[in-house]
């Protein structure tokens, strides 16, 4: 079997490649093990000056091309079949999860992420500690949880209520794919460039290594420069941060409804249609989580959403989780009719929000008590 994280030093940089092409680069225990151990010893270790990190091709097929994607999340299927059968390696994946999130954030060399093809929640995780973010023209940006009855984690609660406004809000509520021009606008980007180029930047490494970080960082974003998009898309999501703004910044969920519901515009019966097809319940949660941490450092929201999660598989337990519900319906029956409870955003107590957020461990016992801020 092919190791499912492929890692090269090559001229001062470290390349980790996500390995799991067929399934989109999603990610599993044993990847972020793998992961969060390659990333530790090259901390230290004097040959290596930055870390690139990308997403493996899925390999050419009759009547199919080949395509890159950075990482479409965490294995849901996985965490359905953990959660029914009450298998505790799920809590292992959460807290193992986050805890190399945290340190992409924090790590002491530069890394980079090359965002190439769907990048969405665990791969959102990843990409949005890294130092550089460069996205390609193919990404397709999201973090679409709600939709399977969770909520933005790995430290969306952080990236995405730093957005400008309430886009965050947005973002984490309904889900919505970002091209590369709404990710740069909305900073969950740092630059675009050609996929292509990918190949002759390692090269170049190979051929003249780099012998400090600033100098490897230099050189990326001259690459970069240099094979910038010729043309990039008009904004889509970003064109609409008016309308955004008026509806989301409203105090409850029920509120954007119905405002939502009196806008007799093509996107707002466009966003109702979306949030027609997500958890009442994990919309109202998101949006209380997002607005907590807005005035949270990192480590915190990390400890927040951990606590969160594990509410998600421990309120209702098994088939009864609303997540365990929404992975069901669209992944394993793929009838995509999950019976949410509640089914309507009305119907939605402060309470059953509130629940989310209460402690689960005390805060010396907390699995990820250790996580400091810069």
């Amino acid at each position: 079997m092919d190791s499912v994280i492929l890692t090269e030093v090559v001229g001062g940089l470290g390349v980790l490649t996500l390995n799991r092409p067929k399934a989109l680069n999603a990610l599993t225990l044993e990847m972020v093990r793998e992961l969060h151990t390659v990333l530790l010893g090259w901390a230290g270790d004097p040959a290596v000056h930055g870390v690139l990190l990308r997403g493996s091709a899925r390999p050419v097929t009759e009547g199919k091309h080949s395509a890159t994607h950075f990482c479409a999340g965490g294995d849901i299927r996985f965490m359905h079949d953990a959660a029914l059968a009450g298998d505790l390696s799920l809590d292992d994946f959460f807290t193992e999860e986050y805890a190399l999130d945290h340190l992409i954030h924090v790590y002491p060399k530069p890394v980079v992420a090359w965002i190439e093809g769907v990048c969405m929640g665990g791969g959102m995780g990843l990409a949005q500690g890294a130092r550089l973010r460069v996205v390609t023209e193919s990404v397709r940006m999201a973090m679409p949880e709600t939709r399977i009855g969770l909520f933005p984690d790995v430290a969306g609660g952080y990236f995405l209520s730093r957005c400008a406004g309430s886009v965050g809000e947005y973002l984490g509520i309904v889900g919505p794919h970002l091209h590369l021009t709404d990710a740069l606008t909305l900073g969950l980007a740092d630059a675009h460039a050609q996929a292509a180029s990918l190949g002759a930047l390692i090269d170049a490494f190979r051929c003249s290594p780099a012998h400090d970080g600033e100098t490897l960082m230099a050189r990326m974003q001259a690459h970069v420069a240099a094979n910038a998009l010729l043309s990039v898309p008009e904004a889509t999501v970003t064109s609409q941060l008016d309308a955004i703004q008026r509806h989301f910044s409203l105090h409850s969920l029920t509120e954007i409804e119905d405002s939502l519901r009196a806008d007799d515009s093509d996107w707002a019966r466009s966003t109702l249609q979306q949030m027609a097809g997500h958890s009442p319940l994990m919309m109202a949660v998101t949006l209380e989580q997002v607005r907590r941490a807005r005035s949270m450092p990192l480590a915190e929201v990390f400890r927040m959403e951990r606590t969160m999660v594990r509410h998600c598989f421990g309120l209702r337990k098994g088939a009864e989780s609303e997540t365990v519900e929404g992975v069901r319906a669209l992944v394993v029956d793929k009838d995509h009719a999950p019976r949410w409870r509640p089914a309507r955003i009305a119907d939605v107590s402060a309470a059953e929000v509130e629940a989310f957020f209460e402690a689960v461990w005390p805060v010396r016992a907390h699995p990820l008590r250790g996580l400091t801020d810069r």
